[in-house]
């Protein structure tokens, strides 16, 4: 019997916990993104940008909380699924972990990109040396520097969906259509990233492709949160 099973952690509780976080983490990925960035960032505006973030810079501020609480969710996340799939391959769920531990990096150092910006508006310092011209635009390179930040992280958040889903597939106590959602999700990630550093100008052509993502990790969301997994599967192969 394998460590967490001799701890009392059932497979059930186990992929009902990863399913909890996995609905935190949407749904302070989609508060962030959502409430906090839409009605703040004004594409193409710096002036306007900076204004939004300046008149509003508690719900700003919210913005970080989301981000910061979604990625230490996501990292307790990494570790439940690599005990639950453990079984079906240490060496994959280990880099499957691995992976997803490397964006939750990323996302973590980017938050400064986030933050340097409301540094940069309130900072009477940088008043008195900028022209209120100048810090917007000085704001806007550091909103930028964060969007892209993101599309960094999801590189290896990619792979990590692309060993996920190979993994629920092979595990015969997961459905196997969960696993080729993950595996097209890992797909979307990483041809999204890369047009957003190699080809900017289709940025918004991939965009619609992201509606797989969503789907395939809300699946997965909602199926361990109350379905969970064929227990006498997983102990079987455990």
């Amino acid at each position: 019997m394998i460590p967490n099973m001799q701890a009392g952690m059932s497979p059930q509780r186990l992929a009902r916990t990863a399913g909890l976080l996995y609905l935190v983490i949407i749904v302070l990925g989609l508060t962030g993104e959502l409430v906090v960035r839409a009605g703040i960032i004004a594409s193409g505006d710096a002036a306007a940008t900076a204004a939004n973030i300046q008149a509003s810079a508690s719900l700003f501020r919210l913005g970080f909380l989301a981000d910061s609480l979604m990625l230490l969710c996501d990292i307790a996340l990494a570790v439940l699924l690599y005990v639950l799939l453990r079984p079906v391959s240490k060496t994959l769920a280990l880099m499957a972990m691995c992976f997803r531990l490397v964006q939750a990096a990323i996302i973590g150092g980017n938050l400064l990109h986030y933050h340097a910006a409301i540094i940069a508006l309130g900072s009477p310092e940088y008043a008195a040396l900028f022209g209120a011209e100048q810090l917007s635009a000085v704001a806007a390179l550091f909103l930028d520097l964060h969007s892209h930040g993101y599309d960094l992280g999801l590189l290896p958040f990619g792979l990590s969906c692309l060993l996920l889903g190979y993994l629920v597939y092979r595990s015969g106590f997961l459905p196997r259509l969960l696993g080729v959602f993950l595996g097209a999700a890992g797909i979307v990630y990483l041809v999204g990233s890369y047009t957003r550093f190699l080809f900017p100008a289709h940025v918004e052509a991939v965009m619609p492709i992201y509606l797989v993502a969503i789907v395939a990790e809300s699946a997965m969301c909602l199926w361990l949160l109350f379905r969970g997994v064929d227990v006498a599967e997983w102990q079987r192969r455990a």
